[in-house]
């Protein structure tokens, strides 16, 4: 039997040093259950690169600076920006002008495994050739490349450096758990629950009032970031339903089998009710109408494009009659990104346990599981005046 688990509370304070998706390159880290993530970049890139399309152009002699927020540590993040610097290296062909040179930041809190992001890295190309040598080098970049940690809720860079800031699926992630989600006292308590997911509305209002405080957050900072004519590119998690209890595929993903499985460890008497009732899941998926709000008060940035996007299921299988690997997958992702917070918060070993429980629940509903578990996005395509 596992060891109960004790009364610690990780404090909100403390989310920001901690948060991360799980690093390394073992069976549960992120760098090895992000290709849900990476497919669904990959059709949403049409609409990046009519983002891209909208940035002005400056002068060749002033480098050209984009960044990736949220970058967390798998290679997506190194696709998305080398597809975003090749794009603007055509525009600025295109035009006949020599392109200029690039630089990469990759930015997330301090917490993310930048080692592993970095390994994957390419060496760069060599910057004493020209600018056509370097894209023909195989295998290597051609641009400068450097990591930024902190919160994005907060401002990371110089004013007016940043050409393009491009975001996929992070700002969904709040920058802490609503205070009142956790008081007892407070008709927002979120008792017997993990995630916003079927609870009540009060404890709704409570995490879209933080979603909305932190994109205000986020959109004050990059508008003085960002150089005039300068673009954002932005993905996070979103819903169709306008009912905030009812999360869609993040409430299947965070409000099903991980529920189920928080249950059965209190059941079992592996740790009490008040254990599990001080873990929640600091994810809220949007309306668009929820993201809306938050641009149009703020009024630095013109939106070009605001929509939701059916990016499909997060669980990619090879052989989708097998229930085994479906369960596998999806506790796999949900470890991915939530096994961090819940190892900090019950230790590594009732952690296993956990994820045990929710890989034995999810191959008993696998067929429900592929059928169901759909994610949608909200799409962002904001320029700055």
């Amino acid at each position: 039997m596992a060891p109960k688990g004790d009364n610690v509370v990780v404090s909100n304070m403390k989310l920001e040093r901690m948060l991360s998706m799980k690093g390394g390159k073992g069976e549960a880290s992120y760098a090895n259950n992000s290709q849900a993530q990476a497919q669904h970049a990959r059709s949403m890139l049409h609409l990046l690169e009519e983002t891209l399309d909208g940035v002005q152009l400056n002068s060749p002699e002033v480098p050209f600076v984009v960044v990736d927020l949220g970058c967390s540590c798998g290679s997506n993040t190194i696709y998305i920006v080398d597809v975003m610097i090749k794009h603007m290296i055509k525009r600025y062909e295109a035009l006949g002008y020599e392109p200029p040179e690039f630089s990469a930041f990759f930015s997330d809190l301090p917490s993310n495994d930048f080692n592993t992001l970095f390994q994957l890295l390419p060496p760069l190309a060599n910057y004493g050739g020209s600018m056509e040598e370097c894209l023909a080098a195989d295998n290597h970049r051609s641009y400068f490349a450097a990591g930024v940690p902190g919160s994005f809720y907060r401002r990371l860079f110089p004013a007016r450096s940043i050409d393009v800031f491009h975001s996929a699926f992070s700002l969904h992630w709040l920058s802490q758990v609503p205070e009142s989600v956790l008081d007892k006292r407070s008709t927002a308590y979120n008792k017997g629950r993990v995630f916003i997911h079927g609870a009540s509305e009060s404890t709704a209002i409570a995490y879209k009032k933080r979603f909305q405080a932190d994109l205000a957050e986020f959109l004050r900072s990059r508008s003085q970031e960002m150089k005039r004519g300068g673009s954002m590119f932005l993905v996070c998690l979103g819903r169709t339903s306008v009912d905030p209890t009812d999360q869609g595929g993040a409430g299947l993903l965070f409000g099903t089998h991980f529920q189920d499985a928080w249950d059965d460890l209190v059941q079992e008497g592996l740790i009490n009710g008040e254990k599990r009732d001080n873990f929640n899941i600091p994810v809220y998926a949007p309306s668009l109408q929820d993201f809306k709000e938050v641009v149009e008060a703020d009024g630095s940035f013109f939106i070009n494009k605001l929509e939701v996007f059916k990016g499909g299921s997060p669980l990619v299988v090879n052989q989708p009659d097998d229930a085994v690997e479906v369960g596998r997958a999806l506790a796999n992702s949900c470890r991915s990104v939530s096994g961090v917070l819940v190892d900090a918060h019950i230790g590594d070993q009732l952690s296993e346990e956990l994820f045990l429980r929710v890989e034995r629940r999810a191959t008993s509903h696998a067929k429900e599981l592929l059928e169901q578990l759909q994610f949608f996005h909200i799409v962002a395509s904001l320029s700055f005046a």
